[in-house]
């Protein structure tokens, strides 16, 4: 469970967890929580849970890296054989948390939970709805749709997705890139009861051109493709001046039309060099082979040789 400013939700969140390991008794259960640079109390929350109850462990990461470094840290130290992902706002329920034990016990790798209804507004639900299907048609990668990060994944996938240590990360489109065994599971998400949402409409937005960028190379495409209708159209237009001239004798439009075509054809340049921007800096980032994230403490001890390694193993 990552968390960044979730203090006011431990408490129902202790709730939960006491109540996924009572309703399951016959699997032992490790509640992995990530503290992902928070700036109130969420980690003397961490702490307090780790000190009463031996069942919960926690990561203190070294600054706010954003939700998808912070998963991809409780995938280095997660240890089960299966993993369940869980935003701390507790808007996920836990009732459904048996069904996907009962298709992981029947051999399924990847449960992964669709949201049947939300509490998100007409305009979200929509403007979701549309970046699936661009998406999709985008990738030859199956997306799934209303489908977030709350699933179970067998420790095969928590393996290869540990081998994918890229910092620009979209982790909905790496389950699906990774394969493996899947099944949808249906879900209605419940109404937050303490605190706010830490996604703005800019982070969303950020997110969902990450998850394009990451995926598909139709942005370039589309460059390509615009720069050579404007080529076309350019080229048309200027057989239609020679004759227009030369036939009918009307005086070429001089400023307005020059205006016009510069600002055109310099609006599709621009376009197109931000498209090849943002691959760019995408490339940028990468290549520096940095560490997707640092630690402060796991578990209150500051020194541990697992932090942000690529051959991590996990602990039998």
């Amino acid at each position: 469970m990552p968390a960044y400013n979730e203090e006011s939700s431990f408490e129902q969140l202790a709730s939960c967890m006491t109540r996924v390991r009572d309703e399951n008794p016959d699997y032992e259960w490790e509640f992995l929580l990530v503290n992902d640079g928070s700036t109130d109390n969420t980690l003397q929350q961490m702490i307090k849970l780790h000190e009463s109850d031996p069942h919960y462990n926690y990561l203190d990461l070294s600054r706010n890296y954003g939700k998808e470094i912070a998963m991809m840290a409780g995938f280095d130290y997660a240890t089960g054989d299966a993993l369940i992902i869980m935003d701390a706002d507790m808007q996920h329920p836990v009732s459904v948390i048996p069904e996907m034990l009962r298709y992981w016990e029947e051999g399924y790798d990847d449960i992964y939970a669709q949201r049947r209804s939300s509490n998100e507004s007409w305009l979200k639900s929509k403007t979701s709805s549309l970046y699936y299907k661009l998406l999709q048609s985008l990738t030859r990668i199956p997306i799934q749709k209303n489908t977030g990060d709350f699933r179970l994944l067998d420790r095969s996938c928590v393996e290869a997705l540990k081998q994918m240590r890229e910092v620009e990360r979209n982790t909905k489109g790496m389950y699906s890139w990774i394969g493996y065994h899947k099944k949808g599971i249906y879900y209605d998400q419940l109404q937050r009861q303490q605190g706010s949402s830490k996604w703005s409409a800019m982070s969303l937005f950020n997110l969902a051109l990450n998850g394009i960028m990451s995926y598909s190379t139709a942005p370039l495409r589309l460059a390509s493709i615009l720069g050579l209708l404007v080529s076309v159209v350019a080229f048309i237009y200027l057989i239609y001046i020679i004759i227009v001239t030369n036939l009918y004798g009307e005086p070429v439009q001089g400023f307005p039309t020059i205006m016009v075509t510069m600002l055109f054809l310099g609006g599709v340049q621009l376009l197109g060099m931000g498209i090849l921007g943002e691959y760019l800096a995408r490339v940028f980032n990468e290549v520096k082979g940095r560490p997707a994230y640092f630690i402060n403490s796991y578990n209150g001890k500051r020194n541990d040789s697992r932090q942000s390694q690529p051959q991590h193993q996990a602990k039998s």
